[in-house]
């Protein structure tokens, strides 16, 4: 972990829709002691699992192929029980970030049976999105509240609220903090669905950052319409003085590859332009073969993006000043 550090990794997130804070004790240990040997005083964000949908525990990975017919629910791939009840024939349903696409073909109160449309290896605990249907789980899970409650005892310094829609699940939040005496760990607010996207003047207020959670309201709108989203959410951001960041994807062709793809640097050189005070590798740095050298690229691509910045700043106060 020193590596990321040395290539200019500032923080953690800590993704517990898998695992709990206690859990994660050895990580975070070795997460500490890296960042004292390179030098950092690191963040510590959380992110929590909140009220997304997701693939429950699988006994092993399933390989869903296209055109064939899946089944969730009873004796099927297990899923959490809220969804079945909001389903519908021909509703279409989004799998790890719209990786795979089902359709539904028939459902009732315990099962559904789904074309395959797009497929791809479902794992344990995968996104789960089905835009047509009204689904609104819990803002915080007994999880959320088990790993807030540690969240002194480890450092937290931020925590990543998923799928706001509402200033209210922010000042919910707010209040649990409170009452745990944790008022200094910041929040960031998860934009993920187009609800969040319209209430954005409502959130702003109440959240310390907004994070551009890339994944999910890919999955909530056609991928072509997101471009335009995250700049008018940047935009937006910017003129209220909030920081955010962008996340999903940055690099994900460096899962398994050494080297980016030239959309992907132009991709992150844009988001600090927009910008965006941080940005956030998921996959490439957790499952990925090459976490040490996609930091080196997004960190080196962000540096230039601000030796950009500050060129064009400095060439506009020579060209604007007195004469």
């Amino acid at each position: 972990m020193i590596g990321l550090f040395k290539a200019g990794m500032t923080g953690m997130r800590l993704n517990l829709s898998h695992i709990g804070l206690e859990d994660s004790a050895d990580v975070i240990s070795t997460f500490r002691h890296a960042a004292k040997q390179a030098g950092v005083r690191p963040q510590l964000i959380i992110d929590l699992q909140g009220p997304e949908l997701r693939v429950d525990k699988l006994p092993a990975p399933i390989e869903l192929q296209a055109g064939n017919t899946v089944i969730l629910g009873n004796a099927g791939i297990p899923v959490p029980e809220a969804i079945l009840p909001a389903l519908a024939n021909g509703m279409e349903i989004l799998l790890d970030d719209g990786a795979m696409l089902l359709k539904v073909n028939s459902c009732n109160a315990v099962s559904a049976s789904c074309k395959v449309i797009r497929g791809g290896l479902l794992e344990s605990k995968k996104s789960v999105a089905i835009p047509e249907a009204n689904i609104c789980p819990s803002v915080l899970t007994d999880d959320d509240f088990k790993n807030l409650a540690l969240a002194g005892d480890y450092g937290v310094t931020a925590v990543l609220q998923p799928f706001v829609r509402r200033a209210q699940d922010i000042v919910a939040l707010r209040q649990t903090l409170g009452s745990l005496n944790l008022p200094d760990i910041r929040i960031i607010a998860k934009i993920e669905n187009r609800e969040g996207v319209c209430m954005l003047n409502e959130l702003i207020e109440h959240a310390d950052e907004i994070c551009i959670a890339r994944g999910d309201l890919g999955t909530d709108m056609p991928l072509w319409e997101l471009p335009a989203v995250q700049k008018e959410i940047a935009k937006f951001c910017n003129e209220k003085n909030k920081p955010f960041s962008v996340a999903t994807q940055m690099l994900h062709s460096m899962i398994t590859s050494p080297v980016p793809t030239r959309a992907e640097v132009s991709d992150i050189f844009n988001a600090v332009l927009d910008g965006a005070t941080a940005l956030i590798l998921t996959g490439e740095v957790a499952v990925g073969r090459y976490p040490v050298e996609s930091m080196r690229y997004l960190c080196k691509t962000a540096e230039q993006a601000c030796i950009y910045l500050n060129l064009a700043v400095n060439q506009t106060q020579r060209i604007g000043g007195p004469s």
